[in-house]
């Protein structure tokens, strides 16, 4: 198929000039060549032909674009001729003559006129005509000038300069994408016509004109920019983009910590059992303790796993909890259900953790059985600096509903089902040699015998269970066609099936390859989704060298781990999914995996063999590392095993491929047939080239060599026959083009950000339409050929799922772009990052098709170094979108070092940098595979090739050569990494172009250098044409290395860069040139080690020599010898800058040399100037300096993002003048230190508008009518903000006036209210103020934070509803998530009402008293006050070498002290009004009203609340942990008080400790395990800087409280009174007030608040006082202008734990908070009591009356009756061995039994965690005690008693004392409901009610695993507290005191010890008289024949002797 254009002639044209066309179909465009000097008639007679894949659609357009052609500047578009296709589909020819359109749609008099042509064929994509591919199109006439170029096919039109025509189309709403090639591509025809002076970064205002043009005015927030105006424009089509990153980041292991809770067990299937949990990750198994005879255990145990393995290895590790049932030391016991997921689901949770989740479990063993129970766990995963928040997580109210809290990730339905997994192992070709055994070696020698050495078979692993195939003897190419069958549930939570071909051996198996199918990625789970399905298809697997050795180094890559070096071998399998009927009888129940054979298939399903054809060429190999420059280099390419000389066999592949393509030879002679007559004789079979001629490498420098490829290249090509799967990559490579250009918009913006240049949203809304109609344009290209034959199902729906997801995302990256607003931009960037992880996602391809291609540098045929490279990469295809990114490019390589060898320095050093070009496609498309190379070359080509065109060449000779001189602007470098022991480095860098270097000079003794230095390479030749070069120049590679006295310098990092070119006939000026200094990002290994700042420009030398370039003209007066610094032009524009410092002092400087620091000073430099400190005198006595302030100026750029860092050192000064050097530290950005001195007129209103707006967003009262300029903020102290209904009704009501003050009626009403609600509202314990304490205070805080994160959680998820819903429904959304805030609300009102005890209730206490808060933050302290840097500042010091792990874990170690102080930078001189102010010291600069620095003494109290999930210490899975604090020389243990086997102990204490700042400020707070053999163990600690806390201007020396009381438990605990804080405040702050005015108001400044005025004292008298009104300032005190921050709320903090030994990994946390009190102000009051609550003693009285419809169980031995021997068992839970039971009811006939039986069950209850707290030794070995705290709950059940077997259990209910249901009156209403809970009814707790009595149901399931109902119960629940118990006791049973009366039994029951005669005579005389008879006169019988045997042989001796 083919599109032809005939482009006659264009006429009536206007003027005289020079005239270019350009014709574009499905967005590839053809040029004409230019007419010189045309008049009004243009006759252009050029034929254009585009072969076409798919039919053309009716509505697609052709387009003629009509241009004046000029060399200088663009093109002019004269008009535009555009056409719909539908004629021409139609009738297949047409002739046209039509006017042209100009800019503006209009139509002008000139016209053209065309002919067009389409052949549409009936075959196949693949029935090309010949002459298309293997001829050049429109072959040019002879004198044509661009004759070269038009035998490269003629490309399109380079996207960086926006024609007029494309910015009509795009203003008509198209997208640029068909313009826009990938890469920022350029065209090559076109770049004879290029407009000159295209800048590549346009500036701001240049976006802007540019925006207004293609806005066409628009209002700004719509206005778009393409990638056009990208900011890193300077990547062009013939260079692909090098990776920067060089290391492999897989494989390396790390440290991951697995922590799984196990907390409790619900409704486990089986009767009366003894459950114990264990839980398995990986091969490392724990268990939980047993609970007895228990259906719903609570076990609340914590568990640890530690690894320390690569990535991939820890995500595939299957973490399985499993529950079995009475286990033992002597029995394995049974299993009873359970689950398993594997750590990588857990892993991408958010936060990477499941928090109370209910795992459900099911028996592997019997798949038809169903669900087993559930078990309630928490799971983290923590890798490496992954930090884990779970202190209190909001939704714990849902706790009991399991069905929405099950342990599944989002997406998983919670009802799965069981699914066979069906594997199909067919066949496998390519196995490398695996001689193991030498013994095969001997035989070979011996025998001569030579089989093929290798006995595959496959193994697959899945869900922790393994299956294998047969082995099949000697054979390179087994056939298996075996399946493997997995029964897992569906869907599985492992994301991974392991396939693996292994060796068998006798000695051990190896792996020769390993391949993992992702199921998410061949499966979907959308409504339209489709079940796992892959193949049939070829996996290629990858691994080591195929040269086989007895120790294989790399032979982790074989197993999967780490990037494969080399193609191992493909295999052939497919998988399907089969969902189970479960109720299908037939159905096996095990899951063993079984393997079964299965049924081969046809060689062609998996695709048509085809020739393939890779062509490469290497244009450059520099930088090859000096170890391999003594011996000749060559290079090998190989793809599959096709060009593999040395160990690839693949002679025989080859000609077995041609046999078998598909029907035997046929097929294959028919390809050739199809091919030109001269392509199948001459080129008939040439050999495969696939490596370079050895050569020897020259020198480049010290450390590199450098092949010479000069103007000869050599090529290599190779032929291999493959599958033809090429949709597959192609679709792929659509979506990956896409993604790219996605990610490049993206970085733009995040650049354009970062850097602050003006209009980031524009960009991103050019991003956006890119996007939207990029995927729009997959859609159209992805849907074509489907009806090919080989296409598996997994293609067809990944195809439409592609379709639809990209569909969609184009739609909302449409209505995305219009949302796009300066405001919004953040959030529409994290959805934009969204739409590219899913776009690379589903670009991964999981069928695999063609392998990859390797290649590899040898050296004296040894293998060295490799690159691979995808061959998706290189593919080429006629659809321009479809090409492979890399394809016909020329690509810079760099080659490193296989497997672990990659790993760490060694594998930092590039082996060697290549740019190659590389070319794959199939052998009859090969016509276009030199398009791409540089142009200006000759082919050579071998002897029987010479006169045929498409016959590959064997090397390139360039003719044409440019000369260049390459200038280097090296002018800083900052962030290095530290590569010396002193913490410092010596840096230079060493800049590689082609094959020179240079080196700046080196600089000692700095991390931030400042080279400042021009480096001029000269006479750099480079090969090509003049225009390719000014686009397409090689990078630059800068490497930075360490300069060492001895030894080899160093490797610091390295990164690349793009010159920008001159060429010699361009003018040496602006926009272009001089060019800007940019930061290049520094990398080392896949680390980034800081930022270059440099400028780099390419010169081209004219004929006229070297006169013609700029000239370099420095400053003069520099001495620095030879050394050029960079020129004016380019160096940045410096002004006058003061930099003032403040010392202040240094802390925890440790030992340099083993010698302790005695007199430190501190140095800091900035570009070249500096000051010191005054000496510190004697460190160990006072580390402050004396002179506080210092400065100095310095010439710094007027660009702040160009600010050299300021460098602080560290020295100590020994005697004899000596120096050593502590530690240093590099200030990279001074941006947070600038001052800007503040615009006045603006300034005010500013910051009025903000006051004012955040009043009213305070709403308590806004601005009413106050004198002017007073704002008015009322306080209503009964209202706290934090509650939801009043915020919604802030936003509901406008005029948001809040009563000032609650009237003293009011108060007394709600008093009496108070007092009357008290017995239903107060629980007992806590009827009055007094009764409250600290702990009522901290857990309504808790309740309050949760309350604050659900409401966030609700905000986000409103926020989240908005984004999805279109615009236009925006304020439906609104609504909707107001009501969705109220709801919870209401449900906890409902369970407020169910009785739910009040401490547990924060937020609701509307109409209780309210308890004051403190605020509880679930981070430190100095999170929430960004480090109290407020205005001292914390520099650490370093010292010694940075590790070289990837990860600069080492970085804790290297810490060598800290430098307390600050700094402030600003332009002088300064305005006036700041040197005049009242009270300027000019001593101190900026830095006034500082305090003083000289020692201070300080009373530090630490309150230690409790810890949480410690890590386990001892074996046992526990720890013993108690407080440790450290300060200065006061180290307190409290070793005694440590809490026993407890992960989260509550410690409750307070400890004093008076110190003096600054040489004591370091607090430590650890906790440590208690051991009693040998020493304790430290499991975490946490540091706290005392010192910023206490000098910061938020004031965290004491927390100020919510309200101010004198007396109770929120008694004010700080020595000053809010008013003496408020008035110091002022006073420090220069402010006018306090004023305190009646009717409680206060005015501070021109601000003005109001407060309640009086307080109660403990006697309950009322006093005046303004503290309150003082209080309310405080609290607002941000709002003050100029001078306000946020002071620290009374709060406790939550600290993680750390351990020096596990670095990064969180080890806990501490809750916890410190107050500071200064020695010289009065002394504060006592500690306040936070001890631990003590529980209360209560007792439950439970009397059992009846039963009722009890089953019946036994059948009687006589009678045959159904009956049962009831008794009932009751315990409280976790005390199961005080259980007690009833005496029995024997024989009851109806079920009915009569007790009237006591249980007493004393228990010590936590009212506020509603649990019961149980004291006993673990086990007899225990040491002591260990504290428990279980839930209230009582088990009632009822049992049938046997004598001699067993007793046998009937039924049981649980009742949870704090929330259970309300029994029936009579047995008839009791139900079933009332247990299992389905019904709402209403529930009641013991502790409110006291006294409960009624009907419940027994409850037990039966073999179907229903719940059935097995009888009722009447019981009487009576609860007493230990002093009642006391004063009315009761007897246990039926004994006094109080006894309850017999019960009276039916006779009936038969009671055997009443009347036992009566009965007996009745069994034997009604029933089994005649049984008993015939009994005896057996026995009668059987002692007679007994008697006869025993005497006969007597007898008989007797007879026969005679005697």
């Amino acid at each position: 198929m083919a599109l032809v254009v005939h482009l006659k002639t264009v006429t009536d044209l206007r003027g005289k000039g020079d005239r270019i066309a350009k014709v574009a179909f499905r967005g590839l465009s053809f040029y004409t060549r230019v007419l010189e000097n045309c008049e009004d008639e243009a006759p252009f007679d050029e034929t254009f032909r585009w072969p076409v894949a798919s039919s053309i659609d009716v509505n697609e357009m052709l387009e003629v674009q009509v241009f004046n052609y000029s060399k200088v500047f663009s093109n002019r578009l004269i008009g535009t001729f555009q056409m719909v296709l539908q004629k021409v589909v139609e009738e297949g020819q047409l002739e046209v003559t039509d006017t042209l359109i100009d800019d503006n749609n209009a139509s002008i008099q000139t016209s053209i006129s065309i002919e067009i042509r389409y052949q549409a064929m009936d075959g196949t994509v693949g029935a090309w005509n010949d002459n298309e591919f293997l001829e050049s199109p429109n072959a040019p006439s002879e004198g044509d000038p661009h004759e070269m170029d038009v035998l490269l096919p003629p490309q399109r039109q380079s996207p960086s300069k926006t024609s007029a025509a494309e910015r009509a189309l795009r203003r008509a709403g198209k997208g640029v994408f068909s313009a826009m090639k990938l890469g920022k591509a350029r065209g090559q025809k076109d770049d004879h016509h290029r407009k000159q002076d295209e800048p590549a970064v346009l500036e701001a205002e240049d976006l802007d004109r540019k925006a207004m043009r293609l806005g066409g005015g628009l209002d700004p927030d719509t206005i778009s920019l393409a990638s056009v105006t990208a900011v890193t424009t300077n990547v062009s089509n013939k260079r692909s983009k090098p990776d920067i990153k060089m290391e492999p980041s897989a494989g390396r292991p790390m440290d991951y910590q697995v922590s799984v809770t196990v907390i409790e067990a619900r409704q486990l299937v089986g009767l009366n059992m003894d459950p114990v949990v264990c839980v398995e990750v990986g091969d490392e198994k724990k268990y939980t303790s047993m609970k007895e005879s228990t259906n719903c255990p609570y076990y609340n145990e914590y568990f640890v796993f530690d690894f320390h393995v690569p990535p991939d290895v820890m995500f595939d590790k299957i973490v399985k909890i499993s529950v079995i049932h009475s286990k033992n030391l002597l029995r394995s016991g049974t299993l009873v259900g359970s689950f398993k997921m594997d750590v990588g689901t857990v892993y991408t949770q958010p936060e990477h953790q499941f928090y109370h989740k209910w795992a459900l479990l099911s028996d592997p063993e019997d798949i038809t059985a169903g669900l087993k129970g559930y078990v309630k766990v928490d799971i983290a995963v923590v890798g490496k600096g992954d930090n884990i928040k779970t202190p209190h997580k909001a939704n714990e109210t849902d706790e009991d509903d399991i069905e929405g809290n099950l342990l599944l990730p989002d997406g998983v339905p919670p009802e799965r089902q069981w699914a066979r997994f069906y594997i199909k192992i067919y066949r496998a070709e390519g196995l490398p040699r695996m001689n193991t055994s030498i013994m095969a070696n001997v035989k070979k020698a011996l025998i001569g015998e030579n089989k093929d050495l290798v006995d595959p078979y496959v193994q697959v692993l899945f869900a922790g269970q393994k299956g294998k195939t047969s082995v099949q003897k000697s054979s390179y190419e087994p056939t298996w066609n075996e399946q493997i069958a997995f029964t897992e549930m569906f869907p599985p939570l492992c994301k991974r099936i392991k396939v693996q071909i292994r060796d068998s051996d006798k000695v051990n198996d190896v792996a020769i390859g390993t391949h993992f199918i992702d199921l998410r990625k061949i499966s979907n789970e959308g409504d339209k989704g489709f079940l796992p399905t892959f193949g049939p298809a070829w996996v290629n697997m990858y691994g080591s060298t195929r040269n086989y050795t007895l120790m294989d180094e790399h032979q982790d890559l074989n197993e999967g781990l780490g990037e494969g070096v080399s193609f191992r071998a493909r295999l052939l399998l497919s998988l399907a999914v089969e969902i189970l009927d479960t109720s299908n009888p037939e159905l096996t129940s095990s899951t063993e995996v079984q393997v079964e054979m299965a049924t081969a298939v046809a060689d062609n399903c998996t695709g048509k063999m085809d020739e393939f054809f890779l062509f490469g060429s290497f244009l450059e190999a520099t930088m090859i590392d000096r170890k391999n420059g003594d011996k000749p280099i060559n290079f090998e390419v190989t793809i599959g095993n096709y060009g593999n000389e040395i160990d690839g066999m693949s002679k025989p592949m080859i000609k077995k491929k041609k046999d078998s393509g598909g029907d035997g030879n046929e097929e294959e002679s028919q390809l050739l047939e199809n091919e030109s007559d001269e392509e199948s004789t001459d080129d008939g079979e040439f050999v495969s080239i696939s490596s370079s001629p050895p050569l020897r490498p020259l020198i480049t420098d010290r450390n590199y060599f450098h092949l010479p490829y000069f103007e000869k290249k050599p090529c290599i090509y190779i032929k291999s026959w493959w599958q033809d799967q090429r949709r597959r990559l192609y679709n792929s490579n659509i979506m990956d083009k896409i993604a790219d250009k996605l990610e490049e918009g993206l970085n733009d913006v995040h650049e354009m950000m970062k850097t602050e240049k003006p209009h980031p949203e524009r960009r991103l809304r050019g991003v956006l339409e890119e996007l939207s109609s990029a995927c729009l344009r997959f859609v159209t290209l992805s849907n074509k050929d489907q009806n090919h034959s080989s296409r598996t199902r997994l293609d067809r729906e990944r195809l439409k799922s592609c379709m639809r997801e990209l569909e969609t995302m184009g739609q909302q990256a449409k209505t995305m772009r219009s949302q796009v607003k300066k405001t919004t931009i953040r959030d529409k960037l994290k959805q934009a990052q969204n739409f590219l992880q899913k776009l690379r996602f589903l670009a991964d391809e999981p069928q695999h098709s063609i392998p990859d291609v390797f290649i590899w540098m040898m050296s004296n045929n040894k293998r060295i170094a490799y690159a691979r490279i995808p061959s998706k990469d290189i593919l080429y295809s006629i659809v321009d979108e479809e090409t492979g990114k890399d394809c016909a490019k020329v690509k810079t390589v760099f080659l490193r070092l296989p497997g672990k060898k990659g790993f760490g320095p060694a594998g930092w050093t590039v082996q060697a940098k290549m740019e190659i070009y590389l070319w794959l496609g199939l052998n009859k498309h090969r016509k276009d595979f030199l398009s791409g190379l540089p142009c200006g070359f000759e082919e050579k080509k071998l002897p029987k090739g010479q006169n045929i065109p498409s016959f590959p060449p064997i090397s390139l000779l360039y003719s044409m050569k440019q000369v260049f001189q390459l200038r280097v602007h090296m002018y800083q470098a900052r962030s290095l990494f530290a590569a010396d022991s002193s913490g410092l480095s010596d840096p230079f860098a060493r800049v590689f172009f082609i094959t020179q270097s240079q080196c700046t000079e080196v600089l000692q003794e700095t991390l931030c250098p400042t080279w400042d230095q021009l480096l001029v390479f000269d006479n750099v030749e480079l090969y090509g044409e003049v225009h390719e070069m000014r686009d397409d120049p090689p990078i630059i590679v800068i490497e930075i290395y360490d300069q060492d006295t001895v030894g080899k310098a160093d490797f610091m990092g390295r990164t690349f860069a793009k010159p920008v070119v001159k060429m010699s006939d361009e003018e040496y000026c602006p926009p272009r040139f001089p060019p800007q200094l940019e930061y290049y990002q520094i990398y080392r290994g896949n680390s980034t080690a800081g930022d270059l700042l440099a400028a780099f420009e390419l010169l081209q030398i004219g004929p006229a020599g070297k006169s013609e370039l700029p000239p370099i003209d420095g400053p003069t007066d520099m001495d620095r010898g030879p050394i050029l610094p960079v020129p004016l032009g380019i160096r940045p524009v410096l002004s006058k800058y003061r930099v003032e410092i403040l010392f202040w002092g240094l802390r925890d400087l440790k030992r340099v040399n083993l010698a302790q620091v005695d007199r430190p000073r501190v140095d800091i430099e900035c570009a070249g100037r500096g000051v010191q400190s005054s000496l510190i005198q004697n460190y160990k006595k006072n580390p402050n300096f004396s002179t506080l302030v210092k400065w100095f100026e310095v010439d710094l750029p007027e660009n702040e993002l160009l600010h050299p860092p300021l460098n602080i050192r560290v020295v100590d000064c020994r005697a004899f003048g000596r120096y050593t050097l502590v530690g240093s530290h590099a200030v990279n950005s001074l941006r947070k230190f600038i001052y800007r001195p503040p615009d006045k007129k603006a300034q005010h209103w500013s910051t009025a508008a903000k006051l004012m707006s955040a009043y009213a967003a305070l709403a308590n009262g806004g601005p009413i009518s106050h004198p002017t300029g007073e704002i008015v903020v009322n306080m209503e102290p009964e209202a706290p903000i934090k509650k939801m209904e009043t915020m919604v009704k802030l936003e509901a009501n406008s005029d948001a006036v809040v009563k000032v003050d609650v009237s003293e009626e009011e108060k007394e009403k709600k008093k009496k209210k108070k007092k009357k609600g008290g017995a239903e509202e107060e629980e007992d314990d806590e009827p009055d103020e007094s009764m409250l304490d600290w702990w009522s205070k901290y857990f309504a805080s808790i309740e309050t934070m949760k309350e604050l994160l659900r409401q966030q959680e609700a905000a986000a998820a409103e926020a989240e509803e908005k984004d999805e819903m279109d615009m236009s429904e925006g304020s439906k959304g609104q609504g909707k998530t107001k009501e969705k805030v109220k709801a919870p609300k209401e449900d906890k009102k409902k369970k407020q009402q169910q009785g739910q005890p009040p401490t547990s209730e924060g937020p609701e206490k509307k109409n209780k008293q309210k308890i004051d808060e403190l605020k509880v933050f679930p981070k430190e302290l100095e999170t929430e006050f960004d480090s109290f840097e407020d205005w001292l500042h914390t520099f650490s010091l370093f010292r010694g070498k940075i590790g070289d792990d990837d990860d600069h874990a080492a970085d804790e170690d290297r810490i060598v002290g800290r430098f307390k102080g600050s700094m402030c930078v600003y332009k002088v001189p300064l305005p006036d009004d700041i040197t005049k102010e009242a009270g300027y010291d000019p001593n101190f600069g900026m830095f006034q009203g500082i305090p003083s620095n000289d020692p201070i003494n300080v009373l530090v109290r630490v309150y230690v609340v409790r810890a949480t999930d410690l890590h386990p210490a001892d074996i046992n899975g526990k720890a013993d942990p108690y407080v440790v604090i450290k300060l200065g020389k006061t180290d307190i243990k409290d070793k005694e008080n440590y809490i026993s086997k407890q992960l989260n102990p509550i410690f409750g204490k307070s400890f004093d400790i008076e110190a003096t700042f600054p040489m004591e400020s370091m607090l430590t707070v650890a906790i440590y395990d208690w051991d009693l053999v040998g020493s304790d163990d430290l499991i975490g600690e946490t540091k706290i800087d005392l010192e910023n806390r206490y000098y910061s201007k938020h004031r965290a020396t004491c927390g100020i409280t919510q309200n101010y009381s004198i007396h109770g438990y929120n008694m004010w605990r700080d020595p000053q009174k809010p008013t003496q804080i408020l008035s110091k405040l002022c006073k420090e702050g220069k402010l006018d007030g306090p004023h305190y005015g009646p009717g409680g108001r206060v005015k501070v400044t021109n601000r003005v608040f109001t407060g309640p005025t009086e307080v109660e004292d403990e006697n309950g008298q009322k006093k005046q006082t303004d503290e309150h009104l003082a209080l309310t300032v405080l609290h607002h005190w941000e709002e003050i202008p100029r001078v306000g921050c946020k002071l620290v709320p009374e709060h406790v903090e939550t600290r993680p734990l750390l351990n020096p030994d596990k670095p990064g990994i969180e080890q806990g946390r501490l809750e916890l908070w410190v107050d500071m009190f200064p020695m010289d102000m009065p002394a504060p009051g006592p500690a306040i009591d936070i001890s631990p609550r003590k529980p209360k003693k209560y007792e439950l009285r439970v009397i059992v009356w009846n039963t009722d419809e009890v089953v019946l169980e036994d059948d009687d031995y006589f009678t045959g009756e159904k009956s049962s021997d009831i008794f009932v068992r009751g315990w409280l839970k976790g005390q199961q061995e005080d259980k007690q039971d009833t005496d029995v009811h024997y024989h009851s006939l109806t079920g009915e039994g009569n007790f009237n039986w006591r249980y007493l069950f004393p228990f010590d209850y936590l009212a506020a965690e509603e649990k019961i707290v149980i004291s006993k030794k673990e086990s007899m070995f225990s040491w002591d005690e260990t504290e428990y705290k279980i839930p209230a709950r009582l088990t009632l059940q009822v049992w049938d008693a046997d004598h001699f077997s067993a007793d046998d259990f009937l039924g049981g209910i649980e009742l949870d004392l704090n929330r259970f249901p309300r029994g029936a009156k009579t047995a008839k209403q009791c139900s079933m409901e009332l247990g299992t809970g389905e019904i709402e009814v209403p529930m009641v707790s013991i502790f409110k009610q006291k006294r409960v009595k009624g009907w419940w149901p027994f409850l037990a399931r039966d073999e179907n695993d229903e719940m059935e109902m097995t009888g009722k119960v009447e019981a009487e629940l009576h609860l007493l507290t230990a002093e009642e118990a006391e004063k009315s006791p009761a007897g246990l049973a039926r004994n006094e005191p109080d006894p309850l009366e017999k019960p009276n039994r039916p006779d009936t029951s038969f009671i055997w010890f009443l009347n036992p005669l009566k009965s007996i005579r009745y069994l034997i005389c009604t029933r089994y008289k005649w049984l008993i008879i015939k009994i005896v006169l057996a026995l009668l019988l059987i002692i007679m024949v007994a008697l006869f045997l025993y005497s006969m042989p007597g007898y008989m001796v007797k007879k026969l002797l005679g005697a």
